[in-house]
């Protein structure tokens, strides 16, 4: 058991360090330096340890729901909408980068779960599991980060196809974000387990 939370955590931490990694990568290369230059392109988690989002809240969750959920995030890399030519289309661009890497590491996962199905009758048994591990976890990050509520990538892809008359909209969900997404996340998180799950099944060709 305990195994297997270090393992989750280590997983969903590394996934998160990636997914802000990519939002900083296509941050510089859309003319902002911001994450560079703060030393946030790395893949070192200690530069992107957020205590409460990457290790209390995941461990909290696990224990709440008996072992079956687990959901975190990493301190968010800082990039500046001056140094944009276009801000709030670049800004859609740099959020959906981070959902965009989560998915991008679960198709690999995928792959190799199907190819690891051989592996099951012999001492790797628990190898597909661990890689059906990976494969979800990146699905939860990807897809419950595209839900539309600030501080949520979701929501900055939402803004940037927003028309200017929507700022109202806006407006209530940046007050009102952080609460909303703590809402979401104890008592709306149902809503969007089919859809991971669909996206499961389709990529490894399994169910959970």
């Amino acid at each position: 058991m305990l195994v297997l939370i270090v393992f989750q955590l280590v997983v969903l931490l590394f996934s998160a360090v990636i997914h802000e990694v990519a939002h900083g990568f296509v941050a510089d290369h859309l003319g902002d330096p911001t994450a560079r230059l703060a030393g946030r392109l790395t893949l070192n988690p200690l530069k992107h340890l957020e205590w409460f989002g990457s290790l209390i809240l995941p461990l909290m969750l696990f224990l709440i729901s008996g072992g079956s959920f687990m959901l975190g995030w990493a301190k968010p890399v800082p990039y500046n909408p001056y140094n944009l030519k276009h801000p709030e289309r670049d800004g859609g661009l740099i959020a959906a980068a981070g959902p965009v890497s989560n998915l991008v590491i679960a198709g690999v996962f995928s792959v190799l779960y199907r190819l690891s199905g051989g592996l099951a009758q012999n001492s790797f048994a628990a190898l597909p599991d661990l890689l059906g591990i990976v494969v979800l976890i990146n699905l939860l990050l990807m897809v419950f980060n595209l839900v539309p509520l600030p501080p949520l990538d979701g929501s900055k892809v939402l803004f940037a196809l927003l028309p200017k008359s929507a700022y109202p909209v806006k407006a209530f969900l940046e007050q009102s974000g952080f609460f909303l997404v703590l809402l979401f996340i104890f008592f709306g998180f149902q809503l969007i387990q089919p859809i991971i799950f669909f996206l499961f099944r389709i990529l490894t060709g399994s169910s959970i």
